[in-house]
Parts: C-alpha cells; structure tokens; sequence
C-alpha cells in the first residue's frame, strides 16, 4: 500500500491512521478492524462509538438435544450441534449476543426488563474484555497501537473491560486527550445528541459542548489535534438521516407526501469547535449512511459510514504530518 505524500513537502513519513466506527458487536467486522493494521500498513488503529451489539437472543435447549430461538420476527427450530453453530455464527456477524438457557430459566427473564438488560451487560463486557485481549495479542511486538472508546449505544457497564482488560496495544481514549505521535493529540468524545431510541449515552448539545470545551483546555495547539467525536457535526451532510417519529415503539420513519423525511441528526456544538479550533481533522460516526467529508476552514471532517451487519467493515486511511491531512482513502471490505 503507497503512502501519501503532498508534493513539494519534506520526506519524513507521515503518521497514517484507520479509522472506524459503528460496529455493534459484530465479530467477523472487528477482525477486519484489527487486521487493517498489517493490511493497510498504519500506525494506529482509532475506533469512533459505538462498540456494543444491540440485541440479546436468548437459545432455548428443548429435549432431544434441539434448540429454539426466535430472529428478526422469525421463530427458528434447531434440530443439531451443527445447525446451532451455524445460527451462532450468524448471531456473532449480526452482532447479537445469546446465551443458551432452559425453559425455567427463559421464563426467568421474560418480561423483566432490568434482568434482560444485566444479562446484556455481563454478556456485552465479557465480548469487549475478548475484543481487547485479541487486539493485544495481535498487536502485539508491533508499534500500532488501538484506541478503543464508545459511543451513545454502549453501557458504561460494558466500556469498563476497556480499563481492566488493556495491557499495552490498547488504548482506552474515551473522554481523554491522548497522544497519536511525537506531534499529534487526539480528543475523544462519545456521546451523541438525543435520539428517538433512547440509547444509554446521549447528551444534550449543549453538554457535549461542555465536555469538549473541557478536554480542548488542555490542548496547548488545536492544529495538531485529531477530533475523534462519535456524533458528527449538525447539518453538514455527515449526519443526515431519516426523521423518525418517537411517539410509537419502535420508532417509524416520518412520511410527508408519500416520500420519507429526511433531516441532520448531528451536534452543533461539535460544528462549532470544529469551526472555532480548527484542528488536524475531524473523524465522526454515528450515522452510518452518511459516509463522506467536508470541510470546517482547513480542517477536513470525515464519516466513513457503516455495513456491520452484513460483516463489512467500512473505514477511511488518514494521513497526517504537522499537522496537517496530506492524504486519505475510503476503504470498504
């Protein structure tokens, strides 16, 4: 793989990034992740939010050593070990969690909700604590580093493996200031703006405006500061979306004169600081239909969109020196 270069510029490599975000748990997509680092010959692998899967389907054992389990509305009989690793394997590209259990116990859990959710909790932190000794391992002997943080769709619950399980190649960035290289910082914020679906980290504008203005205090130069916020900047083209109405469960797109409405879903406090700090670049997600750049004054803003569920990994190479972008690629694959 060439590494960029802008013409008339001093030798010295630039430092590359791979960036990715929104991959809800889906196994096969995070493998991907790790191995963009030998792949795409990069310096550090930078994660954006969202690291959680967002459904637990619970495998019920029947006698006669079959299963059942319900999918996607479907209702799914399980008639051999077989069988059972392969739905199993689906699940993990989906990035959904399971757990196998008997009739007594999924009586247990049905209908309480604050059982289902400390199950989905012990599951979704027992898969992030293997996601970072993975990246360990294969990191492992090599100079790439990881920098891991959530977004609004994961449980602070769950993001605690990212502080007990890193050893050395894992970085936990969330909510920090942390150093890229010699010359680089990166900004890590993970919350998003409110939804309609109510997720576990969303904050209102106005207070991720606080959390950003509170890291950026101790950035002595903007300019050689890698913005990593999940939530992209409001109305810019990165954060467009359906409008959904939240007034019914699950939310349903909003239908104006037959079409679909659409709208930015983005923080206008991130599209301030990247106005008013102009730093090295700006990497969101988020809004995994968005993927695309714009620009804040010199300052290049990047959503490299998301495909989790099918098991692609959507991602964006960077390449940064002194501060500023000398080069970048969308990947898919």
């Amino acid at each position: 793989m060439p590494r960029f270069r802008k013409k008339g510029q001093a030798t010295s490599e630039p430092t590359r990034l791979f960036y990715a975000c929104d991959i809800h748990g889906s196994e096969p997509t995070y493998r991907k992740f790790l191995n963009a680092a030998k792949f795409y010959d990069v310096d550090a692998l930078v994660f954006g939010g969202d690291l959680m899967g967002k459904m637990l389907v619970p495998i019920v054992r029947n006698a006669g050593n079959t299963w059942r389990a319900g999918l996607h509305g479907q209702n799914h009989h399980i008639t051999s070990p077989e069988e059972l690793a392969e739905f199993k394997l689906k699940l993990d590209t989906l990035g959904f969690y399971s757990f196998e259990c008997d009739s007594e116990e999924y009586a247990w859990y049905e209908g309480h909700q604050d059982r289902i959710d400390a199950k989905f909790d012990v599951l979704a932190k027992e898969k992030l604590g293997q996601w970072v000794q993975l990246a360990e391992e294969r990191l492992a002997g090599s100079h790439v580093r990881i920098y891991l943080c959530g977004g609004n769709d994961d449980t602070d619950a769950c993001l605690s493996a990212l502080d007990e399980e890193a050893e050395d190649r894992v970085v936990n960035c969330e909510n920090r200031i942390v150093s890229i290289d010699d010359e680089h910082v990166m900004a890590t914020v993970g919350y998003s703006t409110p939804t309609p679906w109510d997720t576990p980290r969303e904050r209102t504008d106005e207070q991720i405006g606080e959390v950003i203005d509170k890291l950026m205090a101790d950035v002595s130069d903007p300019s050689r500061c890698v913005f990593n916020f999940h939530c992209p900047p409001l109305d810019s083209g990165l954060d467009t979306c359906m409008r959904l109405d939240a007034s019914v469960w699950p939310p349903a797109p909003v239908i104006e004169n037959g079409q679909p409405v659409y709208y930015g879903a983005g923080s206008q406090s991130v599209a301030d600081a990247l106005d008013r700090h102009q730093p090295t670049v700006g990497l969101h997600g988020h809004i995994h239909e968005s993927r695309g750049l714009t620009n804040y004054g010199r300052t290049m803003a990047f959503n490299p969109g998301s495909e989790y569920g099918e098991g692609v990994l959507r991602g964006l190479i960077v390449a940064i020196r002194s501060g500023e972008v000398i080069g970048h690629q969308f990947t898919s694959g």
